[in-house]
């Protein structure tokens, strides 16, 4: 997209603001990741194209396991969450559009936690733990603008514990999804966060920015919700294609990705909520299609912010129904840029 569309999509309003929440109109409120205590999310959306990032902040320190997978993932400080590791207790999470440059996002978050007092001690100095994970975005706009400490920092001070904004904001400014055929035939997505909750007060939430190479279907129906289009512009999807034999040309490499947040109020050890995260990946499975491919690099967080005892394997499996939902409400709360329209385009 050139920057004269951007700056007409900007001013008509088809760029979310990251300040406000955006519901998908019709569907009630599913809650958030901030339905967890103890977490804060802000989002940085840069005005000069459709890419930012989104903070998870953890302040008091929770337990962190993360999961990789696609060939292409792009993070900082995952091997420190290996269950055989010595530091198990995080205080940031931030995922980012702009490739491996949004990487230097978790800079600026650092910064502001140790400002705050924010990290384990070593001597004089407090050191914040922030494990990241970056999507690409840079074929939308200029990819000269990308999230940076700068930006890491503003998001986290924009942190709060309210509704958190959806679309195209922070980390899904810039997603998109259905690339088979292209970017010409591709759709907008974003970011999307939805929350289960059990009658015992369990409480499992997810946050994801969409950027996946394949489709976003609806898992309770089986309908496509986004992805690639046909030549007349129609949804057709990827499984569809590649069941008739077409084959995808060669993909931007690393150009796709979904990442995201999963966090429950329970009390968790390492390789507890590491399992967890593997098991959240099944709501990408189930939501994405097809997922984890070569040119993807999904990552997912599990986040342990509570005291109370629960069996990993109840809570991976509402970490995974969470990642679905939030994987739905991202395409259904998007809104469309010149040349990528998004769920609520069509028909």
């Amino acid at each position: 997209m050139e920057r004269r569309d951007f700056a007409w999509a900007l001013a008509a309003g088809l760029v979310a603001s990251a300040s406000r929440a955006t519901e998908p109109e019709g569907e009630p409120s599913a809650g958030s990741l901030t339905d967890v205590p103890g977490l804060k999310v802000g989002h940085f959306t840069d005005a000069r194209r459709p890419t930012g990032c989104t903070v998870v902040l953890a302040e008091a320190g929770v337990t962190c396991g993360v999961d990789v997978r696609g060939g292409s993932p792009g993070t900082r400080e995952t091997d420190l969450l290996d269950p055989v590791n010595r530091v198990d207790v995080v205080h940031a999470v931030v995922l980012a559009g702009g490739s491996a440059f949004g990487l230097e996002a978790a800079s600026g978050v650092a910064r502001f936690l140790e400002e705050k007092g924010i990290g384990f001690a070593v001597g004089a100095l407090r050191v914040p733990i922030v494990p990241a994970a970056i999507l690409f975005d840079l074929a939308v706009g200029d990819g000269r603008f990308r999230p940076d400490a700068a930006a890491g920092y503003a998001a986290a001070r924009a942190a709060s514990a309210g509704p958190v904004a959806e679309g195209n904001v922070g980390a899904g400014a810039g997603a998109t999804v259905g690339k088979m055929f292209g970017m010409a035939r591709a759709m907008k997505c974003g970011l999307g966060t939805a929350a289960v909750r059990r009658p015992d007060g369990l409480v499992v939430a997810a946050l994801v920015a969409v950027n996946a190479f394949g489709d976003v279907i609806d898992p309770a129906t089986g309908r496509l919700v986004a992805g690639a289009r046909a030549a007349d512009g129609r949804l057709h999807g990827t499984v569809a294609a590649i069941l008739e034999g077409r084959a995808p040309g060669q993909p931007l490499e690393g150009g796709n990705t979904t990442i995201g947040v999963v966090a429950a109020n329970a009390r968790l050890g390492k390789p507890e909520v590491t399992k967890v995260a593997q098991m959240a990946q099944d709501g990408v499975a189930r939501a994405v299609a097809p997922a984890h491919t070569p040119w993807d690099g999904d990552v997912l967080f599990a986040l342990a912010c509570g005291t109370r005892s629960a069996d990993p394997l109840v809570v991976g499996a509402l970490a995974a129904e969470a990642t679905a939902r939030a994987i739905l409400r991202a395409a259904r709360a998007a809104r469309g840029l010149p040349g990528l329209p998004s769920a609520h385009d069509l028909p």
